[in-house]
């Protein structure tokens, strides 16, 4: 037989989708956080660009050429802002701009240029910032971006150096026919250089906390299946000659549980294998007699003999007859012990009544009913009534013919009914009491009455499905006295309403 392949464990899948969803909730939060953060550093450089705009306005200085150096001879300055620049006090395009880039000092990771007739003219002397003034593709770049467009442009630029985030702003005077730009430009790599190291922590913790989450979780999930593994094991331990094995019961939680019920439904599982070998060894044995008996005589029968094959033949119909009888009461015994019950409240009193008008039609004896409880009795009616006419035949059988047999009911302050059937004949011995309720056993086997044994086994049946009880004690002035013990019940407004007299129908089987 080819071996079935094994497919993927439940333990492997349930830590990968315990690992497949901690990813996704790190990479959400990471990339959120790094948006967040990215888009943060990018208003404020859109912020400080935009700030040009007012600051080349209200530049301040002493010396309108001290801070600004030529491309060709640039030289040291130093910078002071005490005076408001007009630029109607300037004469010329070049003179307002090396100004404005002396004064407007680049902060860290910002350049500035000043641009006249598309040429870059004067760049910051201090170290504070970087020089774009060299870099000819993105300054040719913003000078056409500032001649296609009217007004201020903003921009980002890909260049060998980095990415730059930049503002360009057109400066003109009238009488000077020079065509001034004034370009502010922020290194966007380096101004994100902190959140992106952030990320690349950020990544390297999240990795090591999926790699915690994945040693963790293995352990964690293998002990959580531990009780299904002992239940596949325990599952392929059992065999039909052996049910013993159960599943360690530890913890109190949902596993746990299903351990506790598998383990019971493996003690149910016993029982009814038990009861099946027991049933099936009874019914071997009650079989066995009546076979070697018809087996016997027609062995023994004289084939020319006709008296003799007529006695031969009375014999094998009657033990074929014990035989059907025995079949008949093993499928109702097996019918009370696996059908559902129809529990509803049912009258006492008429319960008792419909009793005593049934086994009035037993022949022999006189039948009273000494007692009538009255209430109600939760249960199945007809499984009841078949229970107490069972009572009332089997003290029919066993007791001498003309004697009175009464039956009765009673209910308790506690809720508790019995239903009882007492007789005066011989009554039962005590140490045969316990036996007399099991499949196949009488209490006295001489006295001819016929009968498979399991008539008791009935009455036991039904009285546990009710979760009830049969006994026998002695009766009062000799005899037995059986009884079917009901447990209380509250009535509840959602049940049915009692059954009353003529709902209840139940023939007796005939008398053996």
């Amino acid at each position: 037989m080819k071996p079935r392949s094994r497919s993927i464990s439940t333990r492997v899948r349930i830590l990968g989708t315990i690992l497949a969803v901690a990813s996704i909730g790190l990479v959400v939060a990471g990339g959120v956080t790094f948006i967040a953060q990215r888009e943060r550093i990018l208003d404020e450089i859109d912020g400080r660009l935009t700030a040009q705009v007012g600051s080349l306005i209200t530049v301040a200085g002493t010396d309108a050429g001290a801070g600004a150096g030529d491309l060709d001879a640039a030289g040291d300055a130093e910078t002071a802002a005490t005076e408001q620049l007009d630029l109607d006090e300037f004469t010329s395009v070049a003179d307002y701009l090396r100004t404005a880039v002396a004064r407007l000092v680049p902060g860290r990771n910002e350049a500035s240029v000043a641009v006249i007739d598309g040429v870059a003219r004067f760049r910051p002397t201090t170290l504070s910032g970087f020089d774009v003034s060299g870099n000819t593709e993105f300054i040719d770049r913003v000078v056409a971006e500032s001649r296609s467009e009217e007004g201020t442009v903003v921009g980002t630029a890909v260049t060998d150096a980095g990415t730059l985030q930049y503002i360009a702003i057109p400066v003109a005077m009238d009488g000077d026919p020079d065509d001034g730009l004034y370009i502010r430009a922020v290194d966007l790599d380096k101004e994100l250089s902190a959140v992106t190291a952030s990320m690349m922590t950020y990544t390297l913790a999240a990795l090591a906390t999926l790699a915690a989450i994945g040693i963790v979780g293995w352990f964690v999930v293998g002990r959580l299946l531990s009780p299904i593994r002992s239940l596949r094991e325990t599952a392929d331990s059992i065999t039909l000659s052996d049910l013993r094995a159960r599943i360690p019961e530890q913890g109190n939680d949902d596993l746990s549980d299903l351990t506790r019920t598998v383990n019971s439904m493996l003690d149910r599982l016993e029982g009814s294998v038990d009861v099946q070998r027991q049933l099936l060894d009874d019914v071997r044995h009650e079989l066995k007699t009546p076979i070697t008996i018809v087996r016997g005589h027609l062995e023994m029968m004289d084939a020319g003999d006709a008296a003799d094959i007529e006695n031969a033949r009375e014999i094998g119909i009657a033990e074929l007859d014990r035989m059907t009888r025995l079949v008949e009461d093993i499928d109702m015994l097996a019918t009370v012990e696996g059908e559902q019950y129809t529990m509803v409240p049912i009258d006492l009193a008429t319960l008792t009544t419909r009793c005593g008008e049934l086994v009035a039609a037993i022949p022999g004896h006189e039948w009273t009913i000494s007692a009538t409880g009255q209430g109600e009795v939760f249960g199945d009616a007809d499984r009841l009534l078949q229970a107490w006419l069972q009572l009332a035949d089997n003290a029919a059988k066993y007791t001498p013919p003309s004697t009175r047999i009464e039956i009765g009911s009673s209910r308790a302050a506690t809720g508790e009914v019995a239903l009882w059937v007492r007789d005066h004949g011989e009554g039962i011995p005590a140490a045969l009491r316990h036996r007399i309720f099991q499949r196949f056993n009488r209490a006295n086997t001489r006295r001819g009455v016929g009968g498979s044994g399991l008539g008791l086994a009935i009455v036991d049946a039904i009285a546990k499905a009710h979760d009830g009880s049969c006994d026998v004690v002695d009766a009062d002035g000799g005899g037995a006295l059986f009884t079917i013990h009901l447990p209380p019940h509250t009535p509840s407004a959602d049940l049915p309403l009692p059954v009353r007299a003529g709902d209840v129908v139940l023939q007796r089987e005939a008398s053996e």
